[in-house]
């Protein structure tokens, strides 16, 4: 089926103290343009996720964004022993000098002793980015999967337009094939007309040059190739469409293709008719090149 190359999609995920948001989304593009702004300290997880997009989709300027956020936790406290043997020894050291000097000094309490400096330490558990990108890297695929499915039904609505449009050409096509051959006996007779009177007011013409001539105004007057390649291009373009995405660039090279032949038709038209239906294709064709845009 057809894709668009228009989607969105987001994810919400935890793991421990870590809790994220993804978010993708894309609009039409020539190309593949991957546009990524997540966390730089999660080692490894940009070009991984880069990868797994590049083998999901062809075309589209696609954004993701990735949004980390951590609890803030009180944290351990730990007894500093190193720490605390020196704050012991020095507090020993001061009673030994004070009772040589005779001075009594109050008892010490422990809770005193813990507020020493570095004899408590608080502790926060690191940041260990290689688990928080096994879970990041574990829920992408339902990320690209959700981008995807709305991608898939963005193109199912795309087909349908395009496919009836196709309908509209086709029946323009055969509208101005009709107006042609109606055009065809009148043009025949314009010409033996005009012909007729170059004779009479000419003497000494060469009446074979003057009929080479008109006749090569009647070839270039002639649009059955443009109508039978107009034809040709409905074919293609429905087994392209068939065949699936991504399938938007021969798409829109077609499109080029159909707008040439169409103004062929008009600039060959020499009826009213005839120039009404070349106008009215272009405004079909118009309006399929914008969709057409859109395909991946």
């Amino acid at each position: 089926m057809l894709q668009s190359m228009t989607g969105f999609a987001a994810l919400k995920g935890s793991l421990g103290a870590h809790s994220w948001t993804w978010d993708i989304r894309s609009v039409n593009a020539k190309g593949l343009d991957l546009r990524l702004r997540m966390p730089d300290w999660i080692e490894g997880l940009e070009p991984a996720v880069r990868g797994a997009l590049g083998k999901s989709m062809a075309r589209g300027s696609v954004s993701l964004g990735l949004r980390v956020q951590r609890e803030e936790s009180e944290g351990t406290l730990t007894l500093n022993r190193v720490q605390l043997s020196n704050v012991l020894a020095a507090l020993h050291e001061a009673e030994t000098l004070a009772a040589e000097q005779g001075i009594a000094l109050s008892a010490s309490r422990s809770a005193d002793i813990l507020n020493v400096r570095g004899v408590l330490e608080t502790t926060t558990d690191q940041d260990d980015s290689k688990p928080l990108r096994e879970a990041l890297m574990a829920q992408l695929p339902d990320l690209i999967e959700a981008f995807l499915d709305m991608r898939r039904t963005e193109g199912t609505a795309l087909e349908t337009v395009l496919r009836s449009q196709l309908d509209e050409i086709e029946r323009l096509t055969a509208d101005a094939t009709a107006a042609a051959e109606a055009r065809r006996a009148e043009t025949a007779q314009t010409l033996r007309t005009n012909l007729a009177r170059v004779l009479e007011n000419t003497d000494g013409i060469d009446e074979a040059r003057v009929a080479q001539e008109l006749a090569m105004i009647a070839v270039k007057a002639d649009v059955t190739e443009e109508l039978d390649r107009l034809r040709a291009h409905v074919d293609a373009a429905r087994e392209l469409i068939a065949k699936g995405s991504p399938v938007g660039r021969k798409l829109d090279f077609l499109m080029q293709e159909f707008n040439r032949e169409a103004n062929t038709l008009c600039s060959k038209a020499q009826s009213v008719a005839l120039t009404r239906i070349g106008l009215d294709l272009k405004t079909v064709i118009d309006q399929m090149r914008e969709q057409v845009q859109n395909v991946e």
